[in-house]
């Protein structure tokens, strides 16, 4: 998905919220710890499944991955797929993989410190209220397709 279409998904979304900014940069994310639970539940499955033969192995892993991805979202209580979206005043969350969907989660950028820790596959972005301490970690693939590198860009400039 281009950046102008991931940018108006986010627009639109905030119109149906009823907020009229200006959408600066979007990008997708997942709740940290998405990549590498990925890659543990499928060795898990693999291994379970792996009793029943070759197609146990393969059921077992697809079934390890998607598992394992939902209870690393439901643990940080976020959605598993988000359209992160960016303007002057805030940050929003949306529910969704390339179109945002449900807002997940809006945080100021008054008291806003945005970290990135790099990964080897992933880039790891802590959004920190400094007033309050509430911390929100999300991780964003380094494909350019998925565009976070253009949301922590615009947080970190």
């Amino acid at each position: 998905m281009s950046e102008e279409s991931m940018e108006r998904s986010v627009q639109e979304a905030l119109a149906h919220e009823g907020i009229a900014v200006e959408v600066l940069a979007a990008g997708q994310f997942s709740p940290r710890g998405h990549s590498g639970s990925l890659f543990l539940g499928g060795v898990a499955g693999d291994s379970l499944g792996g009793v029943a033969g070759a197609a146990g192995a393969a059921v077992g892993t697809v079934a390890g991955m998607a598992g394992a991805t939902e209870a690393t979202g439901a643990l940080r209580g976020l959605p598993d797929h988000m359209v992160v979206g960016v303007t002057a005043d805030a940050v929003y969350g949306f529910a969704g993989a390339t179109k945002a969907g449900a807002l997940a989660f809006q945080i100021s950028r008054e008291h806003l410190k945005a970290t990135v820790h790099q990964r080897v596959d992933v880039r790891v972005l802590e959004l920190t209220d400094e007033e309050s301490g509430s911390k929100i970690e999300l991780e964003g693939n380094r494909l350019p397709i998925t565009h976070s590198k253009d949301v922590i860009s615009e947080l970190t400039g």
